[in-house]
């Protein structure tokens, strides 16, 4: 994450040496998800991804791909729904989202350690990320209603090999709610 930190926007507005650390940053997050697993973000993203086709009003073309092929990448899939899910996460380890949000460069000197504010810190600090680079700024901004809620929790529910990873239970209600405080920030 601290190197994300360093590199990211670097990286994305084309800094070579901010290219390559994000690779070697890339890489050890690999390896820590291969060995850790990854949870809701992920279970969350592929209905994001595997309706934007299906569903009439959506059809979210990404500005740096073929206008022609409908996609929503990866990345804007997963970290879409991310500031919403820290904010859930938080009451089961506090501590880590403060860590994280540290180290993507949030000052915690005159943190709290309580869930809320840790949730809402992290929030915030993926948030000016995704701000800084242009990324839509919840799932409405790709498309989705919040008459496609239902659909996009059946789409996460039977993802349980990730989704059973969260560290709080999750449930149909609990996906719903997640996604529809996705829908905008």
């Amino acid at each position: 994450l601290r190197m994300m930190n360093r590199s990211f926007v670097p990286a994305v507005r084309g800094d070579p040496k901010a290219q390559e650390q994000m690779v070697l940053a890339a890489t050890f997050a690999g390896v820590g998800f291969g060995n850790a697993g990854v949870h809701l973000c992920h279970g969350m993203s592929y209905p994001i991804s595997g309706l934007n086709k299906a569903l009439p009003h959506l059809g979210y073309v990404h500005p740096d791909y073929d206008p022609a092929s409908p996609l929503v990448p990866h990345g804007i899939s997963v970290v879409v729904c991310a500031p919403a899910i820290f904010k859930f996460t938080a009451s089961a380890c506090p501590e880590r989202h403060l860590a994280a949000a540290e180290a993507l460069g949030a000052d915690v000197s005159n943190a709290k350690s309580s869930a809320d504010y840790a949730g809402n810190l992290l929030s915030d600090t993926v948030l000016r990320f995704m701000s800084e680079l242009n990324v839509p700024l919840g799932i409405s901004k790709l498309g989705f209603k919040h008459s496609d809620i239902d659909l996009l929790v059946k789409g996460t529910l039977p993802q349980e090999r990730v989704t059973k990873l969260s560290p709080n239970p999750i449930a149909a209600e609990s996906l719903a709610k997640l996604f529809e405080n996705s829908l905008e920030y």
